[in-house]
């Protein structure tokens, strides 16, 4: 029997949402290790709107759980409605919306706070021993939910400027985190916590690679569970 794994996301779209691309890898690459998925979000209203074209603020309000639906193709429920005791893991695609909408590490870096349900997802599956997986920028969650737990952004030095965000990382340190650094291709797994974590946008890379470092966290989230 497949696992059943819940993945949540924070909207639809790279600047004020989840990433459509991580979002799409993580349920293909579900999809094919045989995994029973479905799909929650916040059901609150997101912290702003960007016109993707322009890369410029819209003057509009958007909820969270409508937009996330696009990406779900209307099969999700809201995250308060998560329970982990029907689920084998969780995964969180990353996106700005995840440090906008998910928590205010956008605005407040290391000192953000995180919301409610998605604290309460976290430590529920946390406390159940079950397996969180989380790419991009959605590993602060953890970082934030969990001292002492490692994670991956990638590298914490932008080499060959392919890590724009590299800074990160430090942030990462400063929460009394353990940073490992990967490649893009690559995922960590924090055995003690079994968190387990890879760059993907993160890195400026090809997307095929990109989509190859979630199949590696996908897997290994499957494995764990």
């Amino acid at each position: 029997m497949g696992k059943r794994v819940a993945v949540v996301l924070a909207g639809c779209g790279v600047f004020d949402g989840s990433e459509i691309h991580e979002a799409s890898a993580v349920l293909v690459h579900l999809s094919r290790g045989g995994a029973e998925v479905k799909i929650f979000a916040p059901n609150i209203e997101q912290k702003d709107v960007v016109n993707h074209l322009k890369g410029s603020p819209a003057e509009e309000k958007r909820n969270v759980l409508v937009e996330s639906a696009r990406l779900a193709r209307g099969n999700i429920q809201d995250l308060a409605e998560l329970k982990a005791s029907e689920f084998d893991a969780v995964i969180f695609p990353g996106g700005f919306g995840v440090a906008k909408n998910l928590c205010s590490w956008a605005v407040d870096g290391k000192n953000c706070t995180v919301n409610e349900h998605v604290n309460s997802t976290l430590q529920a599956f946390h406390s159940a021993k079950k397996p969180i997986g989380l790419c991009c920028i959605s590993p602060v969650l953890a970082a934030k939910v969990f001292p002492g737990c490692e994670v991956t952004v990638g590298q914490d030095k932008n080499v060959d400027g392919r890590f724009p965000d590299a800074e990160t990382a430090s942030a990462i340190a400063e929460l009394g985190c353990k940073h490992v650094c990967k490649n893009v291709n690559e995922s960590h797994v924090d055995k003690a916590n079994k968190i387990v974590t890879t760059c993907a946008f993160m890195c400026k890379a090809p997307m095929h690679e990109i989509f190859d470092g979630i199949g590696t966290m996908v897997q290994e989230v499957l494995k764990l569970a």
